[in-house]
């Protein structure tokens, strides 16, 4: 497997702004899928945001029209740019994968990789 490491989080007031990034020169280069997940103490981890090949992407309602992925060809790497952040935003943010032709979903068990995770914290 190749090896997922996320960067980029910290702790910011609501209302801030923070850029999630995770390498996968791998990924990006084939047919695959890769999303950001979520996971707060206590709660289940959940699907934020995938994006596949054809730059098809999907979001949590949670955090439309706030988080926006992307992945830039030109530096193998995934983003999760992440505004208007709220307190309930804090978690621990995973990056994930998966070589696949199917449809990308936020579906925590569709995904075979990942990383080990950046924590995220919004104060209000």
């Amino acid at each position: 497997q190749v090896q997922l490491v996320e960067s980029g989080g910290g702790s910011v007031q609501a209302g801030g702004s923070l850029r999630l990034s995770c390498p996968a020169s791998r990924y990006i280069y084939s047919s695959y899928c890769m999303g950001w997940f979520r996971q707060a103490p206590g709660k289940e981890r959940e699907g934020v945001a995938a994006i596949g090949r054809d730059g098809s992407t999907s979001y949590a309602d949670s955090v439309k029209g706030r988080f926006t992925i992307s992945s830039d060809y030109a530096d193998h790497t995934l983003y999760l740019q992440m505004n208007s952040l709220k307190p309930e935003d804090t978690s621990m943010y995973y990056c994930a994968a998966v070589f696949t032709y199917h449809t990308c979903t936020l579906v925590e068990a569709d995904y075979n990789n990942w990383g080990q995770g950046t924590q995220v914290t919004v104060s209000s």
